[in-house]
């Protein structure tokens, strides 16, 4: 069993988790090694070094090297762990961010505010509306700007809703103070900032219902701070997002104005008798 396994880490929903988990055992395995040899260590100077064979305390200290070769050893693991694992798996995250622009990706805007999240979804076209902070009325309003064609076909929900195999993009801003948006069975989180808007992207790969949490202390209500998270099958995504896109667009696209027919069409005068 590995010992991610063992301390009971959430099961891995996420393509890239797999390696995140990887790192986590390869730690956890260098840190048991690393205590277990210092607890060696430290019985065997307690025998060792026992009063009732050592009546008198010497004062010169050591004088071999054993202890410094161990230290450079420890250092040598930590750089490589460093340099042969982590960077790697960093390096690897940050240039599939190209990649990941190219496979049709759900994108969502998560808004941080004491104490919940809001999902603000660009609509049918793809294209997300105006932010306009003046427009914003309470801590969970998203401030969408319904003025802008592009944002009258946009959408809010409470619940995050993303596709199994289908890559998410999601952009953390927050509305008052600094949050952290973290999915642990997808391996990822990111800090929530006012003022910038941070992506984040991952790719579900087992559909699941799961709770998200915030990772930042930012307040008196920071405990109670969760959200919730759906990875359902495509075709069940998309006809959700469908409709929510064209409800959105019947609910804040403009009048369409009167046609010339009617315009011209006299007006029927009522007549008593």
């Amino acid at each position: 069993m590995s010992p991610s396994k063992f301390l009971s880490i959430p099961e891995c929903f996420s393509a890239h988790g797999g390696r995140v988990d990887h790192l986590i055992d390869v730690v956890h395995w260098f840190m048991i090694a690393l205590g277990a040899g210092w607890f060696l260590f430290f019985a065997y100077c307690l025998i060792r070094f026992r009063a009732s064979v050592h009546p008198r305390a010497s004062y010169h200290g050591v004088r071999n090297h054993i202890s410094s070769h161990l230290e450079i050893a420890v250092v040598i693991i930590e750089a490589v762990l460093l340099l042969g694992f982590a960077f790697p798996l960093w390096h690897e995250r940050t240039d599939s961010w190209t990649d990941v622009q190219k496979l049709d990706p759900i994108r969502v805007r998560v808004v941080g505010w004491q104490f919940g999240w809001t999902y603000h979804y660009a609509g049918k076209d793809g294209k997300f509306g105006r932010i306009n902070p003046q427009k914003i009325t309470s801590n969970s309003d998203p401030g969408i700007d319904f003025d802008d064609p592009n944002a009258q076909d946009d959408f809010i929900t409470p619940t995050l809703k993303i596709a199994k195999d289908r890559p998410a993009i999601l952009a953390i801003t927050s509305n008052d103070v600094i949050h952290n948006y973290a999915i642990v069975p997808m391996r990822i989180q990111q800090d929530a900032i006012p003022g910038k808007e941070i992506p984040m992207w991952f790719t579900p790969i087992k559909t699941l219902e799961t709770a998200v949490v915030c990772a930042q202390l930012c307040g008196e209500g920071h405990g109670n701070m969760v959200g919730q998270m759906e990875v359902v099958e495509n075709k069940a995504f998309q006809s959700w997002f469908d409709e929510q896109s064209a409800s959105a667009l019947k609910t804040h696209a403009p009048a369409a104005p009167a046609t010339a027919e009617a315009q011209r069409a006299p007006a029927v005068e009522t007549v008593s008798r």
